[in-house]
C-alpha cells in the first residue's frame, strides 16, 4: 500500500500578486525534489489558479511506500531548506495522509 501525502498551504503577504508568486516558487522548489529524496515515489505540487479568494494557495500530493518514507523525506536536508523558504511565506498549512 502507497501512502499518500497531501498538504495545503495558505500564503501569508496581504498581496495576491505576491501570495501567486511566492506559492509559484514553493510548488518549482517542492516539484525539484523527485528524484532527489530518496523515499519520495511522486510528487506533484502547483499553485492554485482559480478562486484565489476562496482557495488555498498552493497544494502538494507526494506519495511514499509508507510511513518511514515520509519521516525520510520530512528529515532529509534538501526537503528542509524547501520547508524553511516555505515557513518564512506561508500563513497555514493543513494536511492528511492516508492510504492508496
Amino acid at each position: 500500500m502507497t501512502l499518500r501525502h497531501v498538504v495545503a498551504f495558505r500564503m501569508a503577504a496581504e498581496d495576491a500578486d505576491t501570495r501567486a508568486a511566492h506559492a509559484a516558487d514553493a510548488a518549482a522548489r517542492l516539484n525539484a525534489l523527485l528524484g532527489v529524496v530518496p523515499s519520495l515515489r511522486a510528487m506533484s505540487a502547483g499553485a492554485n489558479t482559480l478562486f484565489p479568494g476562496d482557495n488555498w494557495d498552493l497544494v502538494l500530493v507526494a506519495d511514499f511506500d509508507d510511513a518511514e518514507g515520509l519521516a525520510a523525506y520530512a528529515v532529509h536536508p534538501v526537503h528542509e531548506e524547501v520547508a524553511a523558504f516555505i515557513g518564512s511565506v506561508r500563513a497555514d498549512r493543513v494536511a492528511v495522509d492516508f492510504g492508496v
